[in-house]
């Protein structure tokens, strides 16, 4: 962790994992005149006073009509009631999109590079299915592995560069479950239909839900938690255990007072809490 970086700015990395029923969107991404899951999550959080420094980046994008259990990533200058905010949002959308957890960390990361893997699972109706259990779980273990899975995707995945992937697939209780780094466009949902029905025809997109974003241990480390300890005039503390890093947030009138005369209540700040201490005003 940058310590010096993060004393040169006042923002602050915001994970926020959501919930989104893909019944209720047109797609994920923003899209003009559609009714999309990001596009939305914009607009409300604006309304509800919460602000970002730069774009929204996501763990993982879904097609039309795919649920998601997704990660939304945004830097920002943002020091108030989190809480509050979350509460708004969900009553809100009342159950269609909802914040399930807020994670802070580093600001200005590229997010997409400290994922880890995604987790889809397709649960298509048992009474379609063509295939024997026998010869699904064959099929499974034979499309594991990492190589060119341009055979499964669509026209724009195959003008990637890149067609080597990742996948890990297995069928339990009647359902694929398809973990990995990356995937490709529809690559899911035609190997589902490759699996379960002999065809290369993408199944629909209203059987798939992305299950989890999984991130990588470097992010998880640099997460900062809301401390419950109590210091005089600061308003609000978050710690990092792993780094023994503390933010104080406190009133710009008292920061004078907590520093003390040329630094000599910070330091002994630092010293009884045996870690390094960033002052930020609110």
């Amino acid at each position: 962790m940058d310590i010096r970086a993060l004393e040169k700015t006042n923002k602050i990395g915001y994970i926020f994992d959501i919930y989104y029923d893909g019944k209720f969107f047109d797609s994920f991404d923003e899209m003009k005149d559609k009714n999309t899951v990001k596009g939305n999550f914009k607009t409300v959080m604006n309304s509800l006073g919460f602000t970002w420094a730069k774009g929204i980046q996501q763990g993982g994008r879904t097609d039309a009509r795919v649920t998601g259990s997704n990660c939304l990533y945004i830097s920002s200058i943002f020091s108030g009631n989190i809480q509050k905010i979350i509460d708004g949002f969900n009553e809100k959308f009342n159950g269609k999109m909802k914040i399930t957890r807020v994670r802070r960390t580093i600001p200005n990361l590229a997010f997409p590079d400290f994922v880890e893997g995604r987790k889809y699972i397709y649960s298509y109706p048992l009474k379609k299915i063509k295939r024997d259990t026998e010869e699904i779980n064959k099929l499974c273990k034979e499309l594991s592995g990492t190589y060119d899975v341009s055979e499964f995707t669509d026209s724009k995945g195959k003008k990637l560069k890149e067609h080597i992937r990742s996948v890990d697939i297995l069928f339990e209780n009647g359902k694929l479950i398809f973990q990995g780094n990356s995937f490709m466009p529809k690559q899911v949902r035609i190997m589902s239909s490759y699996i379960l029905t002999d065809s290369k025809e993408p199944l629909p997109g209203k059987f798939l839900k992305l299950s989890e974003i999984l991130l990588k241990e470097e992010l998880l480390d640099n997460i900062f938690l809301e401390s419950d300890m109590k210091i005089e005039n600061v308003e609000k503390i978050y710690v990092n255990k792993k780094e023994d890093l503390y933010i104080f947030y406190i009133d710009k009138k008292l920061k004078g007072e907590l520093i003390g005369t040329k630094g000599k209540n910070i330091r002994k700040l630092r010293k009884e809490l045996n870690g390094n201490i960033i002052v930020r005003e609110v």
